[in-house]
């Protein structure tokens, strides 16, 4: 990427009706923002992604945010992105669907940065942390949303900072924009800490926004992060935890209802009787895919579990809803890559297993415990994603409606969507004897691994992306992998394995 400084003022004018639509459009609310800075700072990709670049952001542009001393608002540097969106119409990038839905995935990039005293120009590293999470976006096909977290396990710009960690909300200044091609919100990248990263996971991703616009240090009302921040608002305000976060959970639970996770399942009740046996066999054998239906079953389950008071339900598994609020090329979080290519969903039949075998590598186990206070516990469901195929793990209660799972046949399958279904008292006993996976500790890798992350192209996100407020939390102290928990009166057993056994060819 490179620096330059795009045309301004008449010269820019004249030449609008040339700009591409999209492009103009956004073009347009930065203006009505910052009408002073016509020839902001541009960080733009040399060869565009259309042309075979590596980077999907044409560009993103910085200003210079002067703050708002009445609001509490510190002065900052604002960085936007332009690519995730449709910028042309013309399907270069991304498929014109019309204007009444998304334009492309539907939203840019935004990020609020604190300006150090004594910088005249604002760094350029955000634009390669933006970059990063274009290319999972474009790779994947998963979107985002306000109140997502992502777990990045390395300070954002390869410092030694505390920052490791990001959460996502709407653009406090920015409002969503009309194009020719269909709408465009703005969603603003927040930096946290480790122990932020895992209230935002085990309570809400919103709540602890809200937690963070109180206090000026760690955000203040537009969230500007601050590289420098070393305590975390736990630190500065230490009541928040147990009357806030704790409290939140014990009465609200966590609103995180599935991650993207390395994990499979395996039938222990039989073994595979052929090569079209739907069930995920092991690791290293390539998955029956994902029939649409469930793939829309999950993608709604997700859904719901972002609802607050109203009653857990899966959506039923014949539902004709195809999507409709979303372009068909786009993926949800838990859309197969190649659903519209797939088994007919009339095809696959539910089956009832009688004993399972369950395997987490060591990041998605830790999730275990959250899964089952936060989720079960409160009458929900917590469906594990494998990012290696279409495997799927769904954890159901006795309260969630529409699963496949009864009391009677815990254990069910339906192709390679797993549906276990626990009562409370199970899950009381299995919360106590997973209790060591509560146990964490932050982990700092080296800089050099998140730049390396950043230039792999064909590489997701480190660690776990979640889906309704997408991941993972500090590393688990565990002594000895792999860990097992064999429950055998219920004829239950999962391990915890390390993250080389889930790394096959077909990764």
């Amino acid at each position: 990427m490179d620096e330059v400084r795009p045309t301004s003022g008449p010269a820019a004018s004249a030449l609008a009706s040339l700009f591409p639509p999209g492009l103009q459009a956004i073009y347009g609310e930065c203006r009505r923002l910052y009408p002073d800075q016509a020839n902001p700072l541009q960080v733009t990709a040399i060869v565009k992604y259309w042309l075979g670049g590596p980077d999907p952001l044409d560009y993103i542009s910085m200003y210079r945010n002067m703050g708002c001393a009445a609001q509490d608002v510190q002065e900052h540097w604002h960085y936007i992105s332009f690519g995730l969106s449709d910028l042309y119409g013309d399907n270069r990038v991304h498929e014109f669907t019309g204007q009444e839905g998304p334009s492309g995935f539907g939203f840019e990039l935004t990020f609020r940065l604190k300006r150090e005293v004594g910088e005249t120009a604002p760094p350029t590293w955000p634009a390669e942390l933006m970059q990063g999470l274009a290319r999972y976006v474009f790779q994947s096909e998963n979107t985002f949303c306000s109140g997502d977290h992502i777990s990045w396990h390395s300070p954002l710009d390869n410092s030694e900072s505390r920052i490791q960690h990001m959460l996502l909300t709407e653009d406090p200044r920015m409002t969503p924009v009309h194009t020719p091609f269909g709408l465009v919100n703005f969603l603003q990248i927040v930096g946290v800490c480790t122990e932020e990263l895992q209230a935002a996971q085990q309570w809400n991703g919103q709540g602890m926004l809200e937690l963070l616009r109180g206090v000026h240090v760690a955000g203040g009302p537009w969230l500007i992060t601050d590289m420098r921040r070393g305590e975390t608002i736990f630190d500065i305000d230490p009541h928040l935890q147990p009357e806030r976060v704790d409290q939140g959970i014990e009465t609200e639970g966590s609103n995180l209802s599935g991650v993207s996770a390395k994990c499979v399942w395996d039938d222990l009740s039989r073994p595979p009787e052929d090569e079209e046996d739907s069930r995920s066999i092991c690791i290293g054998s390539q998955p029956r895919r994902l029939s649409e239906k469930d793939t829309e079953q999950i993608r709604e389950a997700l859904r719901k579990g972002l609802e607050f008071n109203t009653k857990a339900a899966l959506p039923p598994i014949n539902s004709q809803r195809q999507g409709h609020d979303r372009p068909q090329s786009r993926k949800d979080s838990l859309e197969s890559e190649s659903s519209a290519a797939i088994v007919p969903h009339e095809l696959v039949r539910t089956r009832q297993l009688e004993s399972v075998h369950l395997k987490f590598n060591q990041e998605s186990g830790t999730l275990l415990p959250l899964c089952l206070r936060g989720r079960l516990l409160h009458g929900r469901h917590f469906t594990y994603k494998s990012i290696n195929g279409d495997t799927a793990i769904t954890f159901v209660s006795t309260g969630v409606e529409g699963a496949f799972a009864t009391e009677e046949h815990p254990y069910a399958a339906h192709g390679p969507w797993l549906q276990i279904l626990l009562t409370e008292e199970f899950v009381e006993q299995m919360l106590g004897d997973l209790s060591e996976l509560n146990t964490r500790e932050e982990v700092r890798p080296s800089p050099q691994r998140n730049s390396r992350a950043l230039s792999v192209t064909k590489a997701p996100l480190p660690r776990l992306l979640s889906f309704a407020g997408r991941p993972a939390l500090g590393r688990v102290l565990v002594t000895k992998l792999p860990k097992e928990y064999s429950w055998p009166e219920k004829k239950l057993k999962i391990s915890v394995l390390p993250d080389s056994v889930f790394d096959s060819p077909l990764q």
